[in-house]
């Protein structure tokens, strides 16, 4: 699919290139790099998620007085948080309907009206809960109106889980849901997208109302629909099947003295954290590969293929059918595992770090060839194995130099652009044949030595992996590492979109891109936008942007967000997420509902798209500048005798965001390195609200003597003698003594 181009046209929804950004990605550090998220961080049931490492947050004394932004208490990588109780849906009167049915009975949420505010779920977050009916106001691009959808969030309660098919609109593909109509005579629905009129199989047939509540779909704004079991032959009721995937470790042997024994170290505690039944491989890469043979019990010993062509299909051949054992289950292979990563030397040769050969490419394609086992020889179109997506993690510690995929030592060499731009081309085509395979690959980078990001991001993104920066191999790397391959990742997703009619998707930012018409059902006039998700993992987010078609007549528009994927047991599963939003005329009433916090994640996500290089992300500051002068043009009041506008005061707190994410890492210059900056921007683009909100504006807190924290506004600070301010940036950590 050729990339569309990433401004917001009133034509069709404009999909994100899909090498800017996919998967969540955690980034370089400066002082404390992020640690990827546990697999299951947050389990469902608890009210307040808790991760086993790093530590959770301090506890905070009162603030000296109010921070500058109303910030959550948040566990140590941010999550979207539960919503507090006690505010409710908002309620109506049926609307009006031509053949004057009186018996459609309007639906209520019984439960749900206490637990949540208007025009929220866990999952979806709205930047504004009412919309102006008056479309040349509505569309103001300045402000703009959209959602920050989050589809594999973990949430507090966890979802209405039904285990049987879910009733469909035959008409639009939309699911039953709470503000459905039902006869209860019939039992027929009406859907809230296109008006349809659909049978339930008597299903919904009922005595009153009150019964229908019994429904989850009926009842709820999410529910979990479940297939398992004889509907799905494949599926593994094993309570733990993933750990059958195979993790193939791809490991730079180009190292020096000291960064060799930090990263042997990681490598020894990993081989120490992995389930006895999870299969690995070792595979080594310079200027050749080293696959090593688990067959030798006390001695490390490898097969070695040349590094500067991709393998011959006879070389894979006589590996895959050879005597070696490359995947070996933890329990079978430990000691062998301790006894290869002591057997691994540094780098002999006197060749500067970055012009050392690194055949990276063949190296990847040679462990997918392991995984995929016999069926390499098959026809390259989708293998389907139970037990989730299978890993490669690389552990890089320079850039790709040698063979397929590689770029010249030197950024000077004439052929440069030319070699950097093949180089991409190919690693992106490598990615979606491992997404293909079901494979993700996670490139871990550690060290001083230039990756060149822009060429290996493109593997990453499209096997629906992540690419981390580090700066040693040392304990950040090590838990890093033991994340990645324990990290849940739900595959085969689908995003669909679908609203009133009067609204249009006019741009998708998010880890997914365009989905092919033949990959989902389809239905007569089934005018959702669909997007095909690389993995489904709970820190990733969609950002939504959309637009008044025309000027609106009725009280209420709805949105339905549909994801489909399969869980990492295998199971199909589809969530239905369901809101209704009230529409008014008055401006002051439309911007007393904005959320300034949603609303700035919206348009820095949209901003940061269309900063690919630093002299962009200059020129992305003074299109910051412009925002914020048009938003008080349209939406504030003119001072008096005066050309100036006044900023409206029900947003007051949106300038003072957008002043946060003008100067900080993303767009400032606070981040040296061109790799850093471009892996910052990366996981911005697909990161959840809150390590969104984080990277924008920081959380200031100061440290006292007695060991307490105070939260301060993010605004100049007169240092004490006494105290060390701390700033959280999300994914950095600034300690200022």
């Amino acid at each position: 699919m050729t990339p569309a181009p990433p401004t917001i046209s009133p034509g069709a929804p404009r999909f994100t290139p899909p090498n800017l950004q996919q998967d969540q990605i955690a980034s370089p550090s400066i002082k404390n790099p992020i640690m990827l998220s546990p697999e299951n961080g947050v389990k469902t049931g608890s009210p307040v998620p808790h991760l086993s490492t790093p530590p959770g947050p301090p506890v905070f004394t009162s603030p000296v007085r109010p921070a500058a932004v109303p910030f959550r208490t948040s566990p140590a990588t941010p999550q979207p948080v539960a919503f507090s109780s006690g505010s409710s849906l908002p309620t109506s009167s049926p609307p009006h309907f031509p053949n004057g049915s009186a018996e459609l009975q309007q639906q209520l949420p019984g439960a749900t009206e206490e637990s949540m505010p208007a025009g929220e779920s866990p999952c979806v977050l709205f930047s504004a809960h009412k919309l102006l009916k008056h479309k040349k106001l509505a569309n103001v691009p300045s402000l703009g109106f959209g959602v920050l959808v989050s589809p594999g969030r973990e949430t507090s309660t966890g979802p209405q889980v039904i285990h049987r098919d879910p009733h469909r609109c035959h008409n639009c593909g939309a699911y039953s849901n709470l503000y459905s109509n039902i006869l209860i005579g019939s039992g027929q629905w009406q859907c809230v997208i296109c008006w349809n009129l659909n049978g339930s199989e008597g299903e919904y047939i009922a005595s009153s109302k009150e019964e229908l509540r019994n429904f989850p779909e009926l009842s709820s704004p999410l529910v979990d629909f479940i297939q398992t079991g004889n509907k799905r032959p494949s599926f593994v009721p094993v309570t733990d099947s993933r750990t059958s995937a195979p993790v193939v470790l791809v490991i730079d042997e180009c190292l020096d003295e000291a960064h060799l024994q930090h990263l042997q170290s990681s490598l020894h505690a990993f081989v120490d954290s992995v389930p006895p039944t999870t299969r690995i491989g070792i595979i080594l890469y310079g200027s050749t590969v080293s696959v090593y043979d688990f067959t030798e019990e006390s001695i490390a010993s490898a097969d070695v293929i040349p590094g500067g062509t991709s393998p011959t299909q006879e070389t894979l051949k006589g590996l895959i059918y050879g005597t070696g054992i490359y995947l070996s289950p933890m329990h079978a292979s430990k000691e062998v595992a301790h006894l290869i990563f002591s057997s691994l030397r540094p780098y002999k040769l006197n060749v500067p770090e970055v012009s050392r050969d690194r055949c990276l490419g063949t190296a990847v394609e040679v462990a997918m060839a392991i995984i995929q086992g016999p069926s390499v020889d098959m026809s390259r179109g989708v293998v389907k194995r139970p037990g989730g997506n299978s890993r490669i993690i690389v552990c890089a510690g320079g850039p790709n130099t040698y063979g397929p995929g590689s770029v010249p030592h030197s950024y000077t060499h004439p052929n440069y652009p030319h070699r950097e731009k093949t180089a991409i081309k190919w690693m992106e085509r490598l990615g979606r044949e491992a997404h293909q395979h079901n494979i993700v690959v996670d490139i871990l980078c550690a060290g001083t030595c230039p990756v060149r990001v822009p060429v290996l991001q493109p593997l990453a993104n499209a096997s629906g992996g992540v690419l981390v920066l580090h700066d040693d191999f040392g304990e950040a790397f090590g838990v890093n590492l033991q994340r990645a391959s324990a990290r849940a990742a739900s595959s085969h997703g689908l995003l669909e979109i679908r609203c009133s009619d009067d609204i249009l998707v006019t741009q998708v930012v998010g880890p997914g891109e365009e989905a092919n018409i033949d990959t989902h059902e389809t239905f007569k006039n089934d005018m959702a936008v669909s997007i095909q998700m690389l993995s489904v993992e709970e820190t990733q987010c969609f950002s939504i942007s959309m637009q008044n078609k025309h000027d609106i007549k009725s009280d209420y528009v709805f949105f339905q967000f549909a994801i489909q994927y399969s869980n990492v047991y295998q199971a199909d599963i589809a969530r239905v997420i369901t809101i209704r939003l009230p529409t008014v005329d008055s401006v002051s009433a439309y911007l007393q509902s904005v959320q300034d916090e949603v609303a700035a994640v919206i348009i820095a996500k949209r901003t940061l798209l269309q900063a690919k290089s630093y002299s962009d992300a200059i020129d992305m500051q003074t299109t910051i500048d412009e925002r914020v002068k048009d938003i008080a043009s349209k939406f504030g009041s003119q001072v008096l005798k005066s050309k100036l506008y006044r900023f409206p005061k029900e947003i007051s707190l949106l300038p003072e965001l957008l002043f946060h994410l003008r100067r900080g890492p993303l767009l400032g210059s606070i981040v040296g390195h061109e790799d850093e900056r471009s892996v910052l921007r990366n996981l911005f683009l697909n990161a959840s609200f809150d390590l969104s909100l984080r990277m924008i504006a920081p959380r200031c807190l100061m440290h006292r003597e007695g060991g307490t924290f105070e939260e301060l506004p993010a605004y100049d600070l007169a240092m004490q003698s006494d105290t060390a301010v701390v700033l959280d940036h999300g994914t950095d950590v600034f300690i200022w003594l």
